[in-house]
């Protein structure tokens, strides 16, 4: 991987279809190395399949998307593989094992793709909880835990193997305020410690603003506005503003996605 390339992730005119339906409409977008990013958008605007182009769980139909300055749609399947693992994912409903302990959840990367000894990767554990604020709860069940601790186990398992991009699916969905809270200043400090690039996607604007330093707006499979965030208060685009304000009178239709 290139440590000169600018951009952790670039996307070049990416379409996807499925079926007679386009989903992605020639996306182009551009992910600083080191960087905070906010892509938010209505449900529905394609944000999902997005992501999945950009990891790599689905390949554009046209074209091109850039990881560390490598063009992963050109890759095979085990090359393609390589460029996962440089990925950290915390899902939406931060999808944990329910049948597994927290240890072996967060673990989980480590006991199946390494040789490490299971000392090492308890010890490995238990310093990733210690830095989401989770001590002590390796042998306890998900369903023992609240929604906003479910949200922290899943970024520990997400920075455990030190991934060079961290990207968040809507990470504060289904929690109360207070653990929003919480969640929001976890992804801020990890940021800090681990200069690290993070990719937030979500349509809760205000929790996107408090951690983003640029955003891209995607409505229908276009990107409509990219730039950072101080550029929103001189916005024309009554799409954007109509978005900004959340209201329902403007250009935005009800059902257009």
């Amino acid at each position: 991987m290139n440590d000169m390339v600018k951009e952790m992730i670039k996307l070049e005119n990416v379409s996807k279809y499925f079926g007679d339906k386009q989903v992605l409409k020639g996306v182009n977008l551009s992910v600083g190395r080191g960087e905070t990013f906010l892509i938010i958008g209505r449900s529905g605007a394609g944000k999902t399949v997005l992501l999945k182009n950009i990891i790599g769980l689905l390949r554009p139909d046209s074209g091109k998307v850039f990881i560390d300055g490598v063009d992963s749609t050109g890759l095979n399947n085990k090359e393609l593989e390589k460029v996962r693992y440089q990925f950290g994912l915390v899902f939406q409903s931060a999808a944990l094992f329910d049948f597994l302990t927290i240890d072996e959840n967060v673990g989980f990367f480590l006991y199946q793709h390494t040789n490490l000894k299971k000392i090492e990767i308890r010890k490995k554990v238990k310093e990733t909880l210690a830095l989401v604020g989770l001590e002590g709860i390796e042998d306890h069940y998900p369903y023992q835990l609240s929604g906003g601790m479910k949200k922290r186990v899943a970024i520990a398992r997400a920075v455990i193997y030190n991934p060079k991009i961290i990207i968040y699916d809507e990470p504060t969905t289904g929690i109360d305020p207070i653990a929003i809270d919480k969640v929001v200043s976890l992804i801020e400090d990890l940021h800090k410690r681990l200069s690290i690039t993070s990719l937030v996607v979500t349509h809760d604007l205000e929790v996107g603003l408090k951690i983003s330093e640029r955003i891209a707006f995607l409505l229908g499979g276009r990107i409509i506005f990219q730039g950072k965030k101080d550029d929103l208060e001189n916005i024309k685009d009554p799409r954007v503003v109509q978005f900004l304000h959340g209201s329902s009178a403007g250009p935005i239709k009800e059902m257009e996605v």
